[in-house]
């Protein structure tokens, strides 16, 4: 099938509120402990972000951050869109921007399965050539009942750079440089660690909008995630809907995580937090919650996006399918 062409679908950059890092280590050290009894926020040099358990494409997350939300939930729910299909190496073209990491979560490229999946979204171009770490997970066997399927999990191909419907991706250089590292230790709270993190800094930072982006690593416990299963045949008109269509598995650590969140809306219909997870033990999909909050540990790699792109946002809209 063929891509979304760029140069006929609206693209909208907007500035976000960018703070020192330092100041994001405050708020996030001092409102943190409320969900986790372990907490350590720092502001320092990136590890090798090629390494286990991470496995990016790219080194770093820093170099000209910015966030790219792609589509959105109106293109899969009440009906799928099937036209909705995003060539991303189009789009770093389109943007000018190579070397570029785009990392982060999405709804894979149906066209390559022949079916609805998830997609964990890794690739790096550098001088127009592609690294790809992408995976997609998908529902097993096709057309499984809820309750008695499973998932596959798979490694996309180099030439495979397609997503689908909607999809929020750090884009950056790639780079190593000084990032946000989040650990904490033992859930204490109902907020799961992204949410935790986001309503934090909203809280600090009311109107002014912050959007990060990076990876995070559960290192230790189980964590629930959903899978899509195939496009549903009938339509999906509420979030009781949308909930009794997904599958849901729980999943075991150590399970990396890529997806942003933003603090606001911008008037850019924007998806609030959004990270699809993956194991090198063939678990995956998209992130809800540990399971086992006094066995849980994370450790999280963040760079502050200094814009956010929104791409071919729908032009009628709703709030259904976005937890």
């Amino acid at each position: 099938m063929t891509s979304v062409d760029y140069s006929k679908v609206p693209i909208i950059e907007k500035s976000l509120h960018a703070p020192p890092l330092e100041e994001i280590v405050e708020v996030l050290s001092q409102k943190l402990p409320s969900n986790f009894e372990y907490v350590r926020v720092s502001a320092e040099e990136s590890p090798d972000l090629t390494r286990s358990p991470y496995n990016l494409t790219s080194p770093g997350l820093c170099g000209d951050a910015k966030l790219v939300e792609l589509g959105g939930p109106p293109y899969l729910v009440p009906t799928v869109r099937r036209d909705k299909l995003y060539s991303l190496t189009d789009l770093l073209r389109h943007l000018r921007r190579d070397p570029a990491l785009l990392a982060g979560a999405g709804a894979g490229p149906w066209p390559y399965l022949g079916v609805n999946c998830e997609g964990i979204i890794n690739v790096y171009v550098k001088d127009s050539a592609v690294s790809q770490g992408s995976h997609v997970v998908s529902v097993s066997p096709v057309g499984a009942p809820k309750g008695q399927s499973s998932f596959v999990q798979e490694k996309l191909p180099a030439s495979e750079t397609r997503t689908a419907l909607l999809g929020n991706y750090l884009l950056s250089n790639g780079e190593p440089g000084m990032v946000i590292k989040v650990v904490a230790k033992k859930r204490i709270g109902e907020k799961n660690f992204i949410t935790a993190i986001r309503e934090a800094l909203k809280e600090h930072y009311g109107d002014k909008v912050v959007g990060l982006g990076g990876t995070f690593a559960l290192l230790e416990g189980r964590a629930k995630h959903h899978v899509m299963p195939d496009f549903s045949a009938t339509p999906l008109c509420s979030d009781s809907d949308v909930d009794s269509w997904l599958h849901y598995f729980e999943h075991s650590a150590p399970l990396a995580h890529v997806g942003t969140l933003v603090t606001g809306d911008l008037g850019l219909d924007l998806r609030v937090q959004h990270f699809h997870g993956v194991s090198e033990h063939g678990q995956g999909g998209h992130y809800h919650y540990d399971t086992t909050p006094l066995a849980a540990h994370y450790e999280g790699y963040f760079t502050v996006a200094g814009s956010v792109i929104r791409v071919d946002a729908p032009e009628n809209t709703h709030a259904i399918g976005r937890d």
